[in-house]
């Protein structure tokens, strides 16, 4: 079976599409990796050129959400359906929503991963103005035209129905959970006293500027990975490490008296899951998408109160018997969420669209 999967440059959606073309190897899958959004780093593209069951090509073309894509969105598409037909790609997996503005040939599933208007009403309360109009269309064309939606949570396709409730979604959609491969990242703790957050400072989402606001009145140093310039910045107790390479992140989860994760909008957390695998303890924002992942296994705190997320974090920095307990529960809840998992569930939805496609083909045939 050839999937032609896109992914991009950007973010989570790399290091996931990385991680289920691993794990699709076992299903006997070739992958033709199409990457949008600019080039990759060396060391991401060495990655996806060390899997032998993958094919990647790399483009320019912006995403749908950047700053005045649409030409390069509708060149990419062109490239996405061109790109098809010559890999004679079985099916195609698309991570984002421009390149289905192209009949592509094949069968279609889309991974709903987030998109601007989910992000829009968790983070401020309402619907973004009329110059996203375009892009709902752009997203409400992929929801609609696609044989099947996957997105990473139950919270997360429902607040995606709920935002574009022009679609009906019934019968097309279901939950594939993110998944990593625990085995590649080491469990063992070791000896270590500061405050972790990973994510993109300027990102309302990730809301790291709660974590900032309290680092001066912890008792430890509080250390954020990102896209942030790299220093003290002024602020006692606040180290910002910049961007760091995913395996290296390993030895700080490893160290991190709590991983903290105070988001306002998360449709699934890959940081959060790669902090829980190596049994750091988890303090999380109170949202839906965490909850239903993480509850039991992770302390909660609503994502503006700062009062409470310092109150936990003074709790949990005198409390190592609790913090153990707290990274012994995060692992455990880890280990559900595996890549050999999310491998095999997305290998069955590609065998029964390409079975259902089957199915219509033969019975235009007989009708003829």
């Amino acid at each position: 079976m050839r999937i032609l999967m896109t992914t991009d440059s950007i973010g989570g959606v790399w290091s996931y599409s990385v991680e289920l073309c691993r794990a699709l190897a076992a299903h006997g899958c070739e992958v033709v990796l199409a990457c949008l959004g600019g080039p990759l780093h060396a060391t991401a593209r060495a990655e996806a050129e060390s899997l032998p069951n993958v094919v990647l090509h790399e483009s320019d073309y912006r995403l749908e959400w950047m700053e005045d894509p649409w030409e390069d969105v509708e060149r990419g598409a062109d490239w996405i359906a061109e790109l098809a037909a010559r890999s004679g790609a079985d099916l195609v997996h698309l991570n984002c929503y421009g390149p289905a503005l192209r009949e592509l040939g094949v069968p279609v599933l889309l991974v709903a991963h987030s998109c601007v208007h989910t992000w829009w009403r968790a983070t401020r309360g309402g619907d973004p103005d009329g110059r996203w109009q375009r892009y709902r269309e752009c997203v409400i064309h992929a929801l609609a035209t696609a044989d099947r939606v996957v997105a990473p949570t139950a919270a997360h396709l429902q607040a995606t129905g709920e935002c574009y409730d022009e679609v009906n979604l019934n019968g097309r959609a279901t939950v594939i959970r993110n998944g990593i491969d625990a085995a590649r990242w080491p469990g063992e703790r070791l000896p270590g006293r500061f405050v972790l957050g990973v994510g993109r400072a300027w990102d309302e989402a990730k809301n790291l500027g709660q974590l900032a606001l309290i680092a001066p009145e912890l008792e430890c140093p509080t250390l954020l990975v990102g896209e942030i310039a790299p220093g003290r910045g002024g602020v006692r107790n606040l180290v910002r490490l910049g961007c760091l390479p995913r395996q290296d992140l390993s030895q700080y989860f490893r160290r991190a008296a709590a991983f903290v994760h105070p988001a306002r909008y998360e449709p699934f957390g890959l940081a959060v899951l790669e902090a829980a695998v190596c049994g750091c303890p988890l303090v999380l924002g109170d949202i839906a998408p965490l909850r239903e992942l993480w509850d039991g296994a992770a302390e909660f705190v609503h994502p503006d109160d700062s009062d409470a997320l310092r109150l936990c974090l003074e709790q949990l920095l005198r409390d190592p018997r609790r913090r153990t307990r707290l990274g012994q529960s995060a692992r455990q809840r880890a280990l559900r969420y595996g890549a050999a998992t999310m491998g095999a569930e997305y290998a069955a939805e590609y065998r029964a669209l390409l079975a259902a496609a089957n199915h219509r083909e033969q019975g235009k045939e007989n009708v003829a």
